[in-house]
């Protein structure tokens, strides 16, 4: 057989090798049982794929990300294989890997239970003891569709093939059809080489069943097909893989951690929030306790945001129909606004965003290059039409506060402006004790020009100055191609919290199109008419999903600052309490939020409350405290000083509010 030559990537290390026609992917790599896939010339592929002369195969990992994608997504053929084998009358849908898992629909009679969970997790246990191989099958549609003539929802999304927005119509569908050849993937039995199970899939997979060394099914849910509200009900069951059973079980641990610092749940037991029924979904309300983390947040970026150069302005929650034209917003972004409201021959719509209104507030005089950097801010309220399934607690809302601010600069000044919002940003989210983040530039679509505005040029222009901006941060910068507001790129700040999970924060976006729309400009130096850059920051992005953020990064033990109250004052008798109230009230004048418990309970069951309550500071008095003129000064965590002077503990509590530490 002729020899043909292939580079080898593995390690970091480029080898250049000789082999025979006819040599699989896996023949570079069988002193490795780590690699599960392979990437050649850039694309993934699976172990058995056939190598030609010239190809740079590099190796995939099974702990790295597309190993992750490739294992989960294995595990969701053996997981539906399971289903179909225990309840046959099941139809499939659609079975991508998410992030940390996986998932697939299922059309079902009735809904599943989670002692149904059990039995097809020991089925799937026996499917990969089977060592069945995953065996990829180019087909034609026809045949695929004589084939899956039984899997009406798999019919649809052959439909779907080679259509420009296929991950559009369906979520997770790029995983089973796209614009290339059809596949099918089939799980062969390894002793008698029969097909036991087939799926429509674009792959590639792992060699065979064996090589998933964890998983766990983790819950069912409903699930629209198509994501559309109109469409059948699904019964969705989500699972997650991983690499060994150390990273599963880390991974579960994770998710008990995070399942304590849910923010609901902290939100209904510490009182800061609810949702009432009674007002809609996604539209919450803020209790006092949490109307004062509220209005610390406010009054900090709003002090913030003078200091930097910002003029606060006020806007209304609706506005005409036009307005939203002049922005692009509508058509652009219809389908994230309510609908309209008819009054007086007019259409009225609550506004989606802010930008259009500090617009018109530029535009309400001439303006001359002198005045710019002109910045406008404004904590206003926004609605989004977001759908009843993405819905979660503060951190997907239909109703929100922005401290949504605009600043109007010619092309000159923007990349100065950039770098001046940036560092703003990060010092923010610094000083609300989030210090681990990443940057991520998202980018036009160029595969989808419909769905943006502006020339190729313009948008290279603000590509790049973002870019800049944000490598001279020394921040990692992460692309994220296809991500960017139909009117401009955008930077957004990746925010790590206490147990590693990432958010994303603030943004900031370059917009060359609505000063277009609404015809902003400015006399230049030389009395001609130009138009200004416009630029759109969010440091908070919305103040409920900040603070939904926050309640999970310090699972509600807030720091001094923040917190609800500040201090509990303990009276070990009832004898105690004046003097207490007396030290509050020297505490309330320093501005600090202290409360006295009055209560019947036992000084134990005050100290336990207080702790249930993520109290930072305890301040306990019994005879001997009052006779010396001093409290009991008890920490959250347990520590306790005895005998402090009033003047001492006051000043301890200020200087800790003042410092923004935690404790």
């Amino acid at each position: 057989m002729p020899d043909i030559q292939v580079v080898r990537i593995h390690a970091g290390e480029r080898e250049e090798r000789t082999t025979t026609t006819g040599t699989r992917a896996w023949e570079l790599f069988a002193d490795d049982a780590d690699v599960i896939a392979a990437r050649v010339g850039g694309q993934l592929k699976d172990l058995s794929h056939e190598l030609a002369d010239g190809d740079e195969v590099e190796s995939v990992a099974i702990a790295s990300p597309d190993g992750h994608d490739i294992l989960r997504h294995s595990t969701a053929h053996v997981m539906a294989q399971a289903v179909q084998q225990l309840f046959p009358e099941a139809k499939l849908g659609i079975g991508p890997p998410i992030t940390d898992g996986f998932y697939y629909d299922f059309d079902v009679p009735t809904p599943f239970v989670p002692e149904d969970l059990e039995k097809i997790e020991t089925r799937m246990r026996k499917i990969i003891k089977e060592g069945q191989r995953f065996e990829r099958r180019v087909t034609t549609d026809a045949d695929a569709l004589d084939e899956l003539q039984d899997e009406p929802y798999k019919v649809e999304l052959i439909g779907l093939k080679g259509g420009a927005g296929v991950e559009d119509a369906a979520e997770g569908a790029s995983v089973e059809v796209g614009a290339g050849e059809l596949t099918i993937y089939d799980n062969v039995n390894p002793r008698s080489k029969e097909t036991v199970w087939s799926d429509l899939c674009r792959g590639p997979h792992l060699p065979t069943t064996k090589r998933i060394p964890a998983f766990k099914l983790m819950r069912s849910a409903a699930a629209y097909w198509r994501g559309d509200e109109k469409n059948k009900q699904l019964q969705r069951i989500y699972g997650t893989a991983w690499e060994s059973k150390e990273a599963l079980e880390a991974h579960l641990d994770r998710i008990a951690e995070a399942e304590k610092r849910d923010h609901r749940k902290l939100g209904r037991d510490l009182d800061l929030f609810s949702f009432p029924d009674e007002i809609g979904s996604g539209l919450p309300v803020f209790h006092p306790r949490g109307g004062v983390i509220k209005r610390e947040m406010e009054d900090y970026v709003r002090r913030r945001h003078i200091e930097e150069g910002f003029e606060y302005v006020g806007t209304p929650h609706i506005s005409k129909e036009h307005t939203f034209h002049l922005s692009g917003h509508l058509p652009y972004y219809a389908d994230g606004m309510f609908p309209p409201m008819e009054f007086e021959g007019a259409n009225y719509y609550l506004k989606a965003m802010n930008c259009p209104m500090h617009n018109l507030i530029y535009r309400s005089r001439g303006r001359s290059y002198r005045e710019l950097p002109l910045r406008l801010f404004e904590f206003g309220h926004v609605y989004r039409y977001e759908k009843s399934g993405v819905i979660h607690g503060l951190t997907r809302v239909r109703g929100f506060a922005q401290d949504d601010s605009h600043s109007y600069v010619t092309e000159e000044q923007a990349p100065g402006e950039i770098k001046h919002l940036l560092d703003f940003v990060l010092g923010l989210l610094r000083d609300f004790g989030l210090d681990d983040f990443y940057l991520e530039l998202s980018t036009r679509d160029d595969s989808k020009p419909d769905k943006f505005v502006g020339s190729q040029e313009q948008w290279d222009t603000a590509t790049e100055v973002l870019r800049v901006a944000c490598e001279e941060s020394g921040l990692e910068l992460v692309p994220d191609p296809g991500g960017a507001a139909f009117y401009g790129p955008k930077v957004s700040v990746q925010a790590k919290d206490a147990i590693g999970r990432t958010w994303q924060m603030s943004t900031i976006q370059y917009d060359f199109n609505q000063p277009q729309g609404f015809d902003l400009t400015y006399q230049a130096s030389d009395g001609s008419r130009k138009q200004p850059v416009m630029i759109h920051s969010a440091k908070f992005g919305s103040i409920e999903r900040f603070l939904g953020v926050l309640v999970e990064h310090y699972a509600g033990a807030f720091p001094p600052w923040l917190a609800p109250v500040q201090v509990q004052a303990i009276p070990v008798a009832d004898f105690a309490s004046d003097y207490l109230h007396d030290v509050a009230r020297r505490m309330r004048t320093q501005g600090l939020r202290v409360e006295v418990d009055d209560s019947d309970d036992r000084m134990q069951k005050k100290i336990r409350n207080a702790q249930l309550q993520k109290v930072p500071f305890m301040l306990i008095a019994g005879n001997d405290d009052i006779e010396a003129g001093a409290v009991s000064f008890r920490y959250r965590d347990g520590r306790q000083d005895n005998g402090v002077p009033v003047d001492e503990a006051i000043a301890r509590v200020a200087t800790a509010v003042a410092s923004r530490d935690q404790v």
